[in-house]
């Protein structure tokens, strides 16, 4: 079993689940699943459009925080920082658009390269993949949520939007 990379520090121990943010978006809370088994970061990206703004590619997009629910919607135009081709567990490639975003994990906030896609079957909007890890953190795959939630009432709050009521 090998440690962190030798020049990073262990910084925090995460969950297999965790709450995080996207504060460069105004996003301050959104579930996102720990996947080893991912090299970069994804994000659940609605109306995804590119578009030139002078000769800089850029992408337009919507963040969903709360799963299954478009409340509190926030748009996004950010630069395209590359794009790669992405092969899912069950074998599917696809090239997608990866942007670079910050990304608040535990009391922390890092650099993170981020592939966007449509993750409608998949039960979390976000993914955090080995490249946030490496970045100090080690998973305890039998915990979740460890960096904390957001208070009762913005969870209770997201309850009622996904249960309708």
């Amino acid at each position: 079993m090998s440690g962190p990379h030798p020049t990073t520090p262990t910084t925090g121990v995460v969950g297999w689940r965790e709450w995080v943010g996207l504060p460069g978006l105004g996003v301050e809370w959104m579930k996102a699943k720990i996947d080893t088994g991912a090299r970069t970061s994804s994000l659940h990206a609605f109306a995804l459009e590119e578009f030139d703004r002078g000769a800089e590619q850029c992408v337009r997009f919507e963040v969903h925080p709360w799963q299954r629910s478009a409340e509190d919607a926030v748009v996004v135009e950010v630069p395209v920082h590359d794009r790669r081709t992405v092969r899912s567990s069950s074998g599917h490639s696809e090239e997608r658009v990866v942007v670079l975003l910050e990304l608040r994990l535990l009391d922390r906030v890092v650099p993170a390269e981020v592939t966007l896609t449509r993750r409608d079957e998949m039960g979390f909007r976000m993914l955090v993949g080995r490249e946030v890890l490496e970045q100090g953190y080690l998973v305890d795959v039998s915990t979740s949520y460890r960096g904390g939630h957001p208070g009762k009432a913005v969870r209770r709050s997201n309850r009622r939007r996904v249960d309708g009521a």
